[in-house]
């Protein structure tokens, strides 16, 4: 009886089951040591092994002409012509954000720089998507400006620019935060590296920071939910070294210059376990670790400390034997720790020793490869239900409605996250954050970079589905207002508990959605990452699959000139104008102004995403448009405000527009609905703007001018400096209150 309560124990403090462990005796043939039993706990993990996700995963579309490398590796790799790649993933750090939020999101940040660099790519943009709960909670405040600040501290030690991102915040975060980092790096096509080792007795070397007893069991950690105690696992959390990081990068990407590596791979969650195992059953080879040879950080550490230690700025490097001198002396002089640490072998195992005694020994594939695949249950998610009949304000209050939507943290500028990054380092930042998509030169080239992340965490709380294919075109949106081709997407799906079939379903229909918009898209899904047990007692977050996506302009016109705004440029619609109001911001923040069923996410027509894009990609060969913007969150008159105001200009609304209008219901339909599909833009050429759009069958309604000083919307008129510092300050006054 003792000994059954101590095994399950055992299994629970390592979030195995029953099954699990009779899985494993088998495929030992014997029960597990200690050591062994954490090095399945992690390799087992939901963080590590997919086992809930990975069936519905495969379906993606993961391949085109352009990808070079898919899921799989520490990151996807798009070719981008003229020998350049550039290679990006996007990662979570959720768990420990919520229980340490400046070291969870910096070391967030170091592990999304490492899978970058680990490739042999340069990192020269960062990016976020960040999901809070009440913004009036002190609770949230703390937690919001800590994961802030260990975002800045990271990036900005590095010296790689964070430019762009997405903050969002609803009580339905308010007990599990999310904190998404994704990194994209350049690397030459003709010197990308990959982790599958190779070669008998090439010596497997580990190099950067010691390891110490931060983050062990952080796998674990991240693939359990939270309940009253989970203070108590705060020292599951790593702690980063930003300027150790930087070493190491560097480091590396001088070792790769020579010929002398064969694999290499970050050691993130599991630390070396997982490194080790994922590199040798690539190879499909053994490799046999000396833990003697480990550096270590500090005194008497056990095995399977060192084995299960998630310290930070470690990697893992097969080399071609004979070459462990000339190794040395790059790392020597970057003044880190380099050491011979094991070899590869052909026995297919992981045998561990240490004191020359064999301490573990564990078949590589049969842990890495073939880990648990469930088929959980699930259930669609319910149908919402249009919304009621509800009294539309009067016109006359357009000015009141424009600022209490400004109120809002989501609608609101987030200016105060964003200057405390430094965004312009590197010197190839074109378009800083702001609104939609960032904008990075490709250094020394015509070629230059878009990037965003997005999800609507409204619409996908609604409708799993319809919400992703809107988070995947809204991307889409923001790339192209860019004028850029969008080339791949990589994801991060953060969902509840996979064991309750409700969310089960969540996580399906979500997957199913976005397998619908990348193939009507053309777009392939290259990398990601998947989230699961973001809930605490039971009450799990909103459905959140956040899209990360790149697009590439090959020809950039870096003169601002043509571009700068003037008094009386004309503002267009492009597409036709909405009339859904269903679940906008609109209904939440000035209808009903508590929780309540908002109706189902509009409707997304494939061909008008397709037509209108393909449209303003056109008009910026043809050189038509100084400024564009999608039309989104808070609809046309918030996309508006926000592509003006970081412009520094107001608008006249035509009065043609606007009396075509007539009635309450259609006038604030119109202005406020988030029909997706549509742009704004400025332009100076009416007439070609006119001439393209009915050779090209495209549907454009001029709205107004644009106004140095003012917005005037139906006679009723802003001061702009009023309107920017709502825009701008509102944000920053939740903060100090």
């Amino acid at each position: 009886m003792d000994k059954l309560n101590n095994l399950n124990e055992l299994l629970k403090i390592h979030n195995l089951n029953k099954v699990e462990y009779k899985e494993i005796t088998k495929i030992l043939k014997r029960e597990p040591n200690l050591l062994e039993l954490g090095i399945y706990s992690v390799m087992w993990s939901e963080h590590c092994s997919y086992k809930s996700s990975k069936k519905w995963l495969k379906k993606l579309p993961t391949k085109s002409k352009i990808v070079i490398c898919g899921p799989g590796e520490n990151a996807g790799i798009v070719d981008i012509g003229d020998n350049d790649t550039i290679v990006f993933k996007i990662e979570s750090h959720n768990h420990p954000s919520y229980l340490e939020p400046f070291q969870g999101a910096a070391t967030g940040v170091g592990g999304i720089l490492r899978d970058v660099f680990t490739m042999g790519a340069r990192p020269i943009a960062i990016l976020d998507s960040l999901r809070f709960g009440n913004i009036k909670q002190k609770k949230h405040q703390y937690l919001l400006s800590g994961v802030v600040s260990g975002i800045s501290n990271y990036g900005n030690c590095m010296g790689i620019p964070t430019i762009g991102g997405e903050c969002y915040f609803n009580d339905d975060y308010n007990k599990n935060i999310l904190v998404n980092a994704m990194a994209v790096g350049l690397a030459k096509k003709n010197k990308l590296f990959f982790s599958k080792a190779a070669g008998i007795n090439n010596p497997v070397i580990y190099v950067g920071a010691k390891t110490g007893k931060d983050g062990i069991h952080g796998a674990t950690m991240a693939s359990a939910e939270f309940d009253n105690n989970s203070k108590q696992k705060k020292p599951t959390v790593q702690v980063g070294d930003p300027f150790t990081e930087k070493l190491v990068m560097e480091a590396c990407l001088e070792l790769m210059k020579t010929n002398m590596i064969v694999a290499i791979q970050d050691m993130g969650a599991a630390g070396l376990t997982c490194s080790s195992f994922e590199m040798a059953a690539k190879g499909n080879c053994g490799i046999e670790l000396n833990i003697n040879k480990v550096p270590l950080r500090e005194k008497d550490m056990s095995p399977y400390e060192i084995m299960l230690s998630e310290s930070q700025e470690r990697m893992l490097i097969i080399l071609k034997k004979g070459s462990e001198k000339k190794a040395k002396k790059i790392f020597d002089k970057w003044d880190l720790d380099m050491s011979v640490i094991g070899k590869i072998t052909n026995s297919k195992k992981m045998i561990i020793k240490k004191d020359n005694k064999t301490i573990a020994n564990i078949p590589i594939s049969l842990t890495e490869k073939n880990t648990p695949e469930y088929n959980r249950p699930w259930v669609k998610p319910k149908k919402i239900k249009s919304i009621k009949k509800f009294v539309f304000p009067k016109k006359n209050k357009i000015k009141e409605i424009i600022f209490e939507l400004l109120k809002s943290p989501n609608l609101t500028s987030k200016k105060w996250i964003w200057e405390q990054y430094d965004h312009m380092v590197m010197c190839d930042t074109i378009k800083p954050p702001s609104y939609g998509a960032a904008l990075i030169r490709v250094h020394g080239t015509n070629k230059s970079l878009a990037m965003t992340t997005d999800c609507n965490s409204n619409y996908c709380k609604h409708d799993p589905y319809n919400g992703t294919i809107h988070s995947v075109s809204e991307a889409r949106r923001n790339i192209i207002s860019t004028g850029a081709i969008p080339l791949a997407i990589t994801n991060n799906l953060n969902f509840g508990n996979p064991e309750d079939k409700k969310i089960m379903g969540q996580f399906v229909m979500s997957v199913k959605g976005m397998i619908n918009s990348c193939k009507k898209y053309s777009l392939p899904v290259i990398s990601g990452n998947v989230s699961l047990y973001n809930e605490t007692n039971g009450i799990g977050i909103s459905p959140t699959p956040v899209i990360g996506m790149v697009g590439l302009i090959k020809n950039t016109n870096f003169s601002k000139k043509n571009n700068l705004l003037k008094e009386n440029d004309k503002i267009y619609l492009i597409g036709k104008e909405g009339n859904n109001i269903s679940c906008s911001n609109f209904l939440e923040k000035i209808i009903f102004k508590k929780k309540q069923n908002l109706g189902p996410p509009p409707s997304i027509n494939y061909n008008n995403e397709i037509k209108n894009g393909r449209f303003i990609l056109n008009l910026y060969e043809n050189k038509l448009i100084k400024c564009c913007n999608d039309i989104s969150s808070g609809g046309m008159i918030i996309s508006l405000l926000k592509m003006l105001i970081s412009n520094n200009f107001g608008a006249q609304i035509d009065k043609n527009f606007i009396n075509n209008y007539i009635s309450d219901k259609k006038f604030f339909q119109i202005l406020f609905g988030e029909d997706a599909g549509n742009y704004l833009i400025v332009t100076n050429n009416e007439e070609k703007l006119k001439k393209l759009a009915k050779k090209n069958y495209v549907n454009i309604i001029k709205i107004g001018l644009t106004k140095r000083n003012y917005l005037n919307i139906n006679n009723q008129i802003i001061k702009l400096a009023e309107l920017k510092n709502n825009f701008e300050n509102n944000f920053f006054n939740y903060i100090n209150k």
